[in-house]
Order: structure tokens, then sequence, then C-alpha cells
């Protein structure tokens, strides 16, 4: 078992364009490192997210209103449609950690 997550080690993959991601499993649980850039093209997404943005910012936009998250902040987002969020990257890129299951 690895308790140090190298993520220097690991490649990137870009599920997307604008968005490219390293992924770390154990057990059915992954800590996904994501780079988000302007080319992101804009997307409602219903899953749930908890995370920490380790640098830039986004703008997250929800049915109730638009939230900003920069580097330092840590989000919890809920799955489901009533949750509804996109995100625009604000910076030149944003990364975010998340914990996913």
């Amino acid at each position: 078992m690895k308790y140090l997550v190298d993520f220097e080690a690991l490649q990137w993959e870009s599920p997307a364009p604008g968005i490219r991601h390293k992924l770390h499993r154990v057990d059915g649980r992954v800590l996904r490192l994501v780079e988000y850039s302007h080319e992101m093209e804009p997307h409602w997404c219903v899953r749930g997210h908890i995370g920490h943005i380790v640098d830039g910012c986004l703008e997250i936009e929800f049915p109730s209103g638009v939230i900003r998250f920069q580097t330092g902040d840590a989000l919890f987002i809920p799955p489901g449609p009533k949750h509804a969020h996109r995100a625009a990257v604000v910076s030149s890129t944003a990364t975010a950690l998340f914990v996913e299951e």
C-alpha cells in the first residue's frame, strides 16, 4: 500500500478539450488532480464534487447564482439536478484536487 501519492510520476490524461487530469485509484476511490483551461467547453454537471482549489480561479454557476472559487478554497457540491453546475476558468488555468467514489 502506497500512502504517498506522487502526482509528478503520473501521466496527464485529457478526457475533453480544456481538461486534463491525473488519477490515483485505490479500492474504488479516486484522488483526481484536474487542470482546466479556457478551452473547456461549458457543460452542466450533476455529479457531486468534494475538493480543493490548488491554483487559479473558477467561477461555478449554480441555479441559485455564481460562486467564485480561488486558490485555497474548498468545495463540497452534492450530486443531483438540484445542485447542477457549470464552471468557467477565470485565471489562465485552474487546478483542483478532488476525492471521488
